[in-house]
């Protein structure tokens, strides 16, 4: 699943080169799109800006219209010259916007869908998220108190995972973190100070915020998928186990973070 630092860099990317621009083209290649008419619909429409909300990534268009994405386990955006190959085979792409020398395409989005700006306001989906990790503005307090409202008996690693405690946190990040800050991610809510929960999301901030700059490449891999691997810190073995409501897979260093 994407997490929040690459939806910021796909965002970034999207905008640097459709922002003030108006499409020549949209396309919807997928079938469960046709009747949707988006093509007409967003024709002669500039696109104002391109951002992310913590895993979701909104397209808006002049004319308080956006295109909402969530790539789930499965999606993929992809930005390329005109005439350069796909990443992936053409007949997964679901959406296709060109302009100028550029072509930003959507492949395999479960949720793909245009929004008037008024729903947007009121989707629960959206103004239910927790405050982005990722944000300039991210407030600490709100984190915390999102954090403590919660249930206090649910471990930290599954509470990070919560959309509605902090937006853009997924597996690899979750688990990436909590090695970094020395915390177990079995641990309950109740046993985790408001210091080392502001320092976990200190981490993430740090972290994602080169990755978002640079892309995959640079985050952090010291014990996500390594399980039956020495630990790179105390040498004990790195375990994996599933954890809360979806069993979600957790990975940790029994030996280090206590």
């Amino acid at each position: 699943m994407s997490e929040g630092d690459t939806i910021h860099h796909t965002a970034r990317r999207i905008r640097a080169v459709l922002a003030g621009r108006t499409p020549a083209e949209i396309l919807t290649p997928h079938p469960r799109h046709g009747p949707d008419r988006w093509p007409e619909r967003l024709a002669e429409r500039v696109i104002r800006d391109v951002h992310a909300r913590g895993k979701h990534l909104l397209v808006c268009f002049d004319g308080d219209l956006a295109l909402h994405s969530h790539l789930r386990m499965t999606g993929a955006w992809g930005v390329y010259e005109r005439g350069r190959p796909w990443d992936r085979a053409p007949h997964k792409a679901w959406l296709v916007i060109r302009a100028g020398k550029w072509e930003v395409v959507q492949f395999d989005g479960p949720v793909l869908e245009l929004m008037s700006e008024r729903r947007i306001r009121s989707d629960r989906r959206l103004i239910e998220l927790g405050p982005d990790v990722f944000a300039e503005d991210f407030e600490g307090a709100q984190f915390l108190r999102r954090l403590r409202n919660d249930d206090p008996s649910r471990p930290i690693g599954d509470a990070l995972l919560d959309q509605r405690i902090l937006a853009g946190i997924g597996n690899v990040w979750k688990a990436e973190v909590c090695f970094a800050a020395s915390l177990d991610p079995w641990r309950l809510v109740s046993q985790v100070s408001d210091e080392q929960a502001l320092g976990v999301v200190g981490f993430i901030r740090e972290y994602m915020a080169r990755a978002a700059r640079e892309g995959n490449g640079a985050r952090p891999s010291a014990v996500y998928k390594r399980a039956g691997q020495p630990c790179l810190r105390c040498s004990a073995t790195v375990r994996a186990r599933g954890q809360g409501e979806n069993n979600r897979i957790t990975y940790w260093c029994p030996g280090c973070q206590l």
